[in-house]
C-alpha cells in the first residue's frame, strides 16, 4: 500500500511538471536551447530571412539595425515582404514617417506567443499601445510564424504591416476644418477656469510623460484625448449638429460678454462628448453616461463615419441632441462640506455627524447648536451653475432637539468690513426645521442672470442667542435649474 502510494505521488508530480513545461514562456527557456539562431542578433535573423528581407532593409534605412544589434531584448512583428508591399504610400512618405513605422513595429521587452492572459497591451516604440491577442493576433495582423528567437530578443513574423494609426486629439487636429474640432485646438490657448493657466504654466515647467495632459483646458477638465495608455469614444459632431447644441446652450451660460458666453455654451456642449472607454459600434446602448452625470441619447443611425484610432474610435454625427432636460444637471452640496463659518472661535459646538436614518441609509451631515450667537452663518460654494433660475431643496434633520428651530438660506452678496453681507442675489425666507424629519424639503428659488461659480451661498441661523433656538443642520442642499 505504501508502494502504491509512492508511485501515485509520483505520477502525479510528472503530470505537474509536463503541465509547467507547457505553459512557460519560450523566451525564458531560450538560453537552455542549443538553437544556432541564438547566435546571431535581431538585425542579422530579420535582414537575412526570406520573408522579412524588405522590413530588414526599412531597418538598415532609418537606423533601426543598429538598434536591433544592441545588447537590449527586444520583440518585434516584422511584416512579410508581401505585407510590406501593401502599404499605403503615406505611411512612408517622409524619414519621419519611415522612423515612426518602424518603431510601431519593435517592442522594448520580450514578448512569446505564450502567456497566460488572452491579450496583452504592448508598448511599442512608437509610444503607441497595441493589443496582442493570444498569441496569434498583434493588433489586426495574424502571426504567420512565431517566436523567431536571436541572441537579443525574438520576433514575429506578421501578414499586415502594423502602420501606426492617429490618437483621437492627433485626429481632431487633421480634422481642423470641422467647428468642433477647431473649438477643441482653441482650448490650447483659452483658459476655462483659473486651474488651467496654472496647469498650463506647470506644463512648461515640468516637463514629462504627462505634462501633456496640462496642455489643453480640455485635456485637464475632462480627458486627456492625446494619451496613448488609455481608450475613449469621442463623438465628433457636423457642423449643423454641433451648432444646434452650442445655441441650445447659450441661454444658460450667458457670460459678461457675446464672445465668452458662445465659448461656455461650446464647451458644455462638447465635453459631455468624450467617454473614458472604447466602445464598438455594435456595443453602443441607447444611451450613455458621460464623466458629468450628463445622459447622452445614442441614435446609430447618425454616424456618419467610425474612426478606428489608436486610442479609441471616433464616431462622426450627423446629429447628436442632448435635452435640456438632461443637460442640465442639479447641483448638489454636501452639508458637511462648508467652505467656512461666520466665526471660526465655535469649533467645539460644530459637529461632522456619521448616522442612519430611519430607512438604515447612511448620511453624513453637519449640525451647529448651542453657540450663542444670532445670525450665525455656514457658508458654501457651487460651481458651474446656469444662468436660469433654481428651485432649491434641502434635508435638513433635527434629531437630537425636541423642539422645532429655524434657518434660512442666502445666495451670493459681498462682504463688507464689518463683516455682513449686502447686495445678495436673493435671501430667502426662515424655514422650520421640526424633529425627526428626514424628508426632502422645498425652500424657495432664486435666479442667475449670469452663469459660473456662486462663491457665496451661506445657512444662516435665527437672530438669537438662545440655546436650541439658533440652531443649524444640513445634510444637503439641491439646486434644480429651471428650464426656460
Amino acid at each position: 500500500m505504501i508502494r502504491l502510494q509512492t508511485y501515485t505521488k509520483a505520477f502525479a508530480a510528472g503530470l505537474l511538471l509536463l503541465a509547467t513545461a507547457a505553459c512557460s514562456d519560450p523566451w525564458e527557456d531560450h538560453s537552455s536551447t542549443t538553437d544556432d539562431n541564438l547566435g546571431q542578433n535581431l538585425t542579422q535573423r530579420i535582414v537575412s530571412g526570406s520573408q522579412t528581407s524588405d522590413f530588414g532593409a526599412l531597418l538598415e534605412e532609418t537606423g533601426y539595425d543598429a538598434i536591433l544589434a544592441g545588447s537590449k531584448t527586444y520583440t518585434v512583428w516584422a511584416p512579410t515582404n508581401e505585407a510590406l508591399s501593401n502599404v499605403a504610400s503615406e505611411a512612408l512618405a517622409s524619414d519621419a514617417a519611415k522612423r515612426l513605422f518602424v518603431e510601431n513595429h519593435i517592442a522594448l521587452t520580450a514578448v512569446s506567443s505564450v502567456t497566460e492572459a488572452d491579450t496583452v497591451t504592448v508598448q511599442m516604440l512608437s509610444n503607441k499601445y497595441l493589443e496582442f491577442k493570444n498569441g496569434t493576433v498583434m493588433s489586426d495582423a495574424q502571426v504567420v510564424t512565431a517566436d523567431q528567437y536571436a541572441s537579443n530578443g525574438l520576433f514575429h513574423i506578421v501578414d499586415k504591416a502594423l502602420a501606426p494609426k492617429q490618437n483621437i486629439w492627433e485626429y481632431i487636429n487633421a480634422t481642423a476644418d470641422n467647428k468642433m474640432s477647431s473649438f477643441l485646438i482653441e482650448l490650447d490657448e483659452f483658459n476655462l477656469y483659473r486651474r488651467d493657466s496654472v496647469a498650463k504654466a506647470n506644463a512648461e515647467d515640468m516637463p514629462g510623460m504627462f505634462a501633456d495632459s496640462l496642455t489643453n483646458s480640455f485635456f485637464t477638465n475632462v480627458y486627456n484625448l492625446n494619451n496613448e495608455q488609455n481608450k475613449y469614444t469621442f463623438f465628433l459632431l457636423q457642423d449643423d449638429a454641433y451648432d444646434a447644441e452650442v445655441e441650445k446652450l447659450e441661454p444658460y451660460l450667458i457670460k459678461s460678454n457675446e464672445d465668452s458666453t458662445t465659448t461656455y455654451a461650446s464647451y458644455f456642449a462638447v465635453r459631455d462628448m468624450a467617454l473614458h472607454k472604447a466602445i464598438a459600434r455594435e456595443n453602443l446602448p441607447d444611451t450613455l453616461t458621460s464623466k458629468f452625470g450628463v445622459k447622452i441619447p445614442i441614435n446609430t443611425d447618425n454616424i456618419v463615419e467610425e474612426v478606428q484610432l489608436s486610442n479609441g474610435i471616433v464616431y462622426v454625427m450627423s446629429s447628436l441632441d442632448v435635452p435640456l432636460e438632461t443637460r442640465l444637471l442639479t447641483t448638489r452640496i454636501e452639508g458637511e462640506e462648508p467652505s467656512g463659518f461666520s466665526q471660526d472661535d465655535k469649533r467645539g459646538n460644530t459637529y461632522y455627524r456619521e448616522k442612519e436614518d430611519p430607512t438604515g441609509e447612511m448620511f453624513y451631515d453637519i449640525m451647529v447648536q448651542n453657540h450663542g450667537e444670532p445670525l450665525f452663518a455656514i457658508y458654501y460654494n457651487a460651481n458651474n451653475l446656469y444662468s436660469t433660475t433654481y428651485q432649491v431643496y434641502w434635508r435638513a434633520i433635527n434629531d437630537i432637539q425636541n423642539n422645532t428651530f429655524s434657518q434660512r438660506l442666502r445666495f451670493g452678496g459681498t462682504f463688507q468690513e464689518d463683516g455682513t453681507v449686502a447686495d445678495p442675489i436673493a435671501t430667502l425666507d426662515y424655514t422650520d426645521v421640526p424633529p425627526n424629519d428626514y424628508q426632502e424639503r422645498y425652500i424657495g428659488e432664486f435666479t442667475l442672470d449670469e452663469a459660473g461659480m456662486l462663491d457665496l451661498i451661506s445657512l444662516i441661523a435665527a437672530n438669537t442667542g438662545s440655546a436650541g433656538a439658533n440652531t443649524l443642520t444640513l445634510d444637503y442642499l439641491k439646486l434644480v435649474p429651471v428650464i426656460k
